[in-house]
C-alpha cells in the first residue's frame, strides 16, 4: 500500500518526463546523398540549482513554498496538507480502502501534520508515513481473541465454532488448516460438514480430515445442516473432544434462505465463537459481506484468506475498522501450515514495506 501512495505523493513527473524521453532522435544522413547539417543544440539554461533557486516539488510547487519557517523548524503549510490528502485518498481508493477508513486516515493526519514543526533535515514524507503507520496500527489493533485460552478456560465443552461466508473465500480449507493449528496446540477438534448441499464440499472435507488425522461428522447431501452439527456436538461430547467446527454452505449474503438456515444452526448449536470467512482478494466486497454478514447472524472475529496475494492490504484495514470486530487468523498460503493468528505488527510491516506492489 505505502508505494502506491509513496508514488502518488511524489507525483508521476520527473526532471527526464518519459514524453521527452519517447521523442524520436535525428535521423542519420542516407550514404551518398547530400549532406545533412547538424542543428545547433540549444544553449542549456541554469538549474534551479545553480541560480539558487528552490528545488520543484512534483506538484509544481517548491520545497521552500511547502512550509513556512518556524522558530524550532519547518511548519507544513495548510495548503500542501491539503494537496497531501488529496493524492492520499486516490491512493488509499486505488489501495481497496473504504472511505470509512479514508475519512479516519485524513481525520489523523491533518491533526498530526497541521502547523506541526519539522526539525531541518527530516523529510515531509517519513512525516506522513510515520502519521499513517500510527493510525493503521491503531486501527488494527483490535483486542485479540486468545482462542487456545478460551477453549481451556471456557465453562462447556466441547467449545463450539461456526463459520460463515461465501463460495470460494476458502471457508472449508480454513477450518481444515484450524483444525491442524488447535492439534499443534494441544486441543482436540471434530468437524462437522455442514455444507450438505455440495457433495464436493463433503468430500473435501474427508479428505482433508483423512490426512489430518481428523474426524468429520457428516450426513448424506441434502440433510439438515443443523443436524449435523448437532450430531457432531453430541460426539464431541460422548468422546471428551475439545473443539468442534462447523461448516456451512457457502452463501450469497443476499440469499435469505440460507441465512435463516445459518441461524438455524446457531439456535441448534449455541456456538461460542461464530466466525467470518473473506478472500483478501475480493476487495470492498468482502467488507460488504463481512457487514451484512454480522447484521444478520453476528460475527464475533475475521479470518481472512490469500493475505500472502494481496499487495494492497485495503481489505484487511476495511473489514476491521467498519465491523469492529478483530482479525483472528489469516491465510498466507496452500499448506496446513500456512496459517496463523494475526499479528497487527506483521500487517503494518507489509503495508509499509519499501518496493512492495500496490
Amino acid at each position: 500500500m505505502w508505494a502506491a501512495l509513496k508514488a502518488r505523493l511524489r507525483g508521476s513527473t520527473s526532471p527526464e518526463s518519459p514524453e521527452a524521453a519517447a521523442e524520436p532522435a535525428l535521423a542519420p544522413p542516407k550514404p551518398g546523398g547530400p549532406q545533412s547539417v547538424a542543428p545547433r543544440a540549444p544553449t542549456p539554461s541554469p538549474t534551479a540549482a545553480a541560480r539558487g533557486e528552490p528545488a520543484p516539488t512534483p506538484s509544481g510547487r517548491s520545497e521552500e513554498s511547502a512550509f513556512t519557517d518556524g522558530l524550532l523548524g519547518k511548519r507544513l503549510k495548510e495548503g500542501t496538507i491539503d494537496d497531501v490528502l488529496d493524492e492520499l485518498e486516490i491512493g488509499l481508493l486505488q489501495s481497496d480502502v473504504a472511505l470509512p477508513v479514508i475519512e479516519r486516515l485524513r481525520r489523523d493526519l491533518r491533526k498530526e501534520l497541521a502547523g506541526r514543526k519539522l526539525r531541518f533535515g527530516i523529510d515531509a514524507e517519513e512525516a506522513i508515513r510515520a502519521s499513517l503507520e500510527h493510525s493503521v496500527r491503531s486501527i488494527l489493533a483490535r483486542p485479540p481473541v486468545d482462542l487456545v485460552a478460551a477453549v481451556r478456560t471456557s465453562p462447556t465443552r466441547p467449545y463450539v465454532i461456526l463459520f460463515v461466508g461465501v463460495n470460494g473465500t476458502g471457508k472449508t480449507t480454513s477450518i481444515a488448516k484450524l483444525a491442524g493449528w488447535l492439534r499443534a496446540a494441544g486441543l482436540s477438534s471434530v468437524i462437522a460438514a455442514g455444507d450438505t448441499f455440495r457433495a464436493g464440499a463433503i468430500e473435501q472435507l474427508l479428505v482433508h480430515g483423512e490426512r489430518l488425522g481428523i474426524r468429520v461428522v457428516r450426513q448424506q447431501e441434502g440433510s439438515d445442516p443443523a443436524a449435523v452439527a448437532f450430531d457432531a456436538v453430541q460426539h464431541a461430547k460422548a468422546r471428551g473432544i475439545d473443539v468442534v467446527l462447523v461448516d456451512t454452505a457457502g452463501r450469497q449474503h443476499t440469499n435469505e434462505n440460507l441465512i435463516e438456515e445459518a441461524k438455524k444452526i446457531r439456535r441448534v448449536v449455541n456456538p461460542q465463537l461464530t466466525v467470518f470467512v473473506g478472500d483478501a482478494l475480493s476487495g470492498n466486497d468482502v467488507l460488504e459481506q463481512a457487514k451484512l454478514f454480522d447484521k444478520a447472524i453476528g460475527v464475533d472475529g475475521l479470518i481472512l484468506t490469500k493475505l500472502d496475494a494481496d499487495a494492497k492490504g485495503g481489505a484487511a484495514l476495511s473489514a476491521t475498522f467498519v465491523t469492529k470486530k478483530p482479525i483472528l487468523f489469516v491465510g498466507i498460503g496452500q499448506g496446513y501450515s500456512d496459517f496463523a493468528p494475526f499479528d497487527p505488527d506483521w500487517m503494518v510491516r507489509r503495508l509499509f514495506a519499501e518496493g512492495t506492489a500496490g
